[in-house]
């Protein structure tokens, strides 16, 4: 049976939490240096799900249980970014390089677009992160920047990729402003 993608709920932390934690103590895709715990997940999940702004907060599913996550949230907190997103993608290890990243992205793409966010952001960890860059420009992202060396993990400096794609009508049109998304001043 193929990986399902639905939207994640509190009973998926715990999963979510072990892959997020491999991808801190292994990887360079995220910059913290211990990985949070349970409580911590379940605390920036309820954030993103909260009462004011509902973001896309998606899992990847199949018999063995969650092989995937993903989401997006505010891609910054003044209100004139409200249309902005950035999304987060999170493979469990062993899992990598069958596709879940592009499905879990593609569900982020399509939900976002569906809210009526117009831009989304990707904030890659590392120039060197290729599988997560190219996935991005499967999808559409084109290359915005590199940050060099603003990270510093495992000993070393890190740069970060950005990447950007349109979503819905983009830019081309004003948004209504009834369908702005809350945002923090």
């Amino acid at each position: 049976m193929g990986d399902v993608v639905r939207p994640a709920t509190l009973r998926d932390i715990p999963a979510i939490t072990a892959i997020y934690a491999h991808h801190v103590r292994y990887g360079l895709a995220s910059f913290e240096w211990e990985p949070p715990t349970e409580a911590e997940m379940a605390r920036r999940m309820q954030a993103l799900l909260g009462q004011q702004q509902r973001y896309p907060y998606v899992v990847a599913e199949r018999d063995s249980g969650i092989t995937g996550y993903a989401y997006v949230g505010p891609y910054r907190s003044r209100a004139g970014y409200c249309y902005a997103v950035e999304d987060s993608v999170y493979v469990k290890p062993g899992f990598q390089g069958c596709g879940l990243g592009k499905l879990l992205l593609s569900a982020l793409l399509a939900e976002s677009t569906q809210l009526g966010f117009r831009q989304m952001v990707a904030v890659i960890g590392d120039s060197r992160n290729q599988p997560s860059i190219a996935l991005h420009q499967a999808l559409g992202f084109h290359h915005a920047g590199v940050l060099k060396a603003v990270g510093f993990k495992g000993g070393q400096w890190l740069d970060v990729v950005l990447m950007q794609r349109a979503l819905g009508e983009g830019s081309t049109v004003l948004p209504n402003p009834a369908t702005a998304h809350s945002a923090q001043s």
